[in-house]
């Protein structure tokens, strides 16, 4: 039987000694972290990672992303700490999920400081603009047939409550979907206990249901998303631009990670 976690340990020390870079922060970033898992998911490493300070400063610069592993168990690959910084900066949500994953497989001291960092660059509408899409892709293209993958419900059920939550708490939404289901108690219009109890019990179904297996509709759900869909876009079409556009702090950041001046 595979040792997946000491498997993922061994290739993040192979990306270090191969790549020549240094990461700062390893994680899982897709339905495993989400806390819906099928029996048959794969595992969706991402990390973010350094060069020596030399590497910054040179005309052809390398590459800032690193596609390490892709098979039908591990997918694994990460970005240079500049380009996530840009991303930070505009508010990116992946990014934003990366930094705030439940599940962790390399944290070092630097990342620690840094995340304190990038996550005050939250923004709202970047936010509501990317999991309103997320969700309404979703159910266009795999959730409006009779007979749909129980996964794709929550590949728009959870967007949409991150949305949700950020509509309460003004906040970075959590990555489990069990911490966004406490949104079912907090009286939100729309959340009913029969919209609730049809959550879980797809819950329960999906963790013993293949990623492809096709079951029927469940109403219930699927009207939820279609009407939540409608109400998120409204709400992120109106939302204020939020962004920071001031990469100040970011900048300060990279160059001590780098070893640089911390100075402005």
């Amino acid at each position: 039987m595979r040792d997946i976690e000491k498997e993922i340990q061994e290739q993040l020390d192979a990306i270090e000694t191969v790549c020549n870079v240094r990461i700062l922060l390893a994680v899982e970033s897709g339905s495993r972290a989400w806390g819906f898992a099928s029996p048959d998911s794969d595992y969706d490493v991402r990390f973010l990672y350094v060069r020596n300070i030399e590497e910054y400063l040179r005309v052809d610069a390398e590459k800032d992303v690193i596609e390490w592993k892709l098979d039908e168990v591990l997918d694994i690959s990460g970005w240079d700490l500049k380009k996530a910084l840009h991303a930070f900066g505009k508010g990116n949500p992946n990014v934003m999920e990366w930094a705030n994953s439940p599940i962790v497989y390399r944290k070092s001291a630097q990342w620690e400081e840094l995340r304190d960092v990038v996550c005050r660059y939250f923004s709202e509408k970047a936010a509501l603009c990317h999991y309103y899409g997320t969700a309404n892709a979703t159910y266009q293209t795999f959730l409006t047939g009779s007979q749909v993958r129980y996964k794709k419900y929550f590949y728009a059920l959870r967007p949409l409550l991150c949305c949700r939550w950020i509509e309460r708490y003004h906040d970075i939404p959590p990555m489990r979907f069990e911490e966004l289901m406490k949104l079912f108690d907090e009286d939100e219009a729309g959340l009913t206990a029969a919209l609730r109890e049809a959550v879980r019990e797809l819950l329960a179904r999906k963790a013993v249901t293949q990623e492809k297996e096709l079951n029927p509709q469940i109403p219930e759900i699927a009207d939820f998303i279609r009407s939540e869909c409608i109400r998120q876009k409204q709400r992120a079409d109106a939302a204020p631009d939020d962004r920071r556009y001031d990469f100040a702090g970011l900048n300060k950041a990279f160059r001590k990670v780098l070893g640089g001046h911390t100075d402005s």
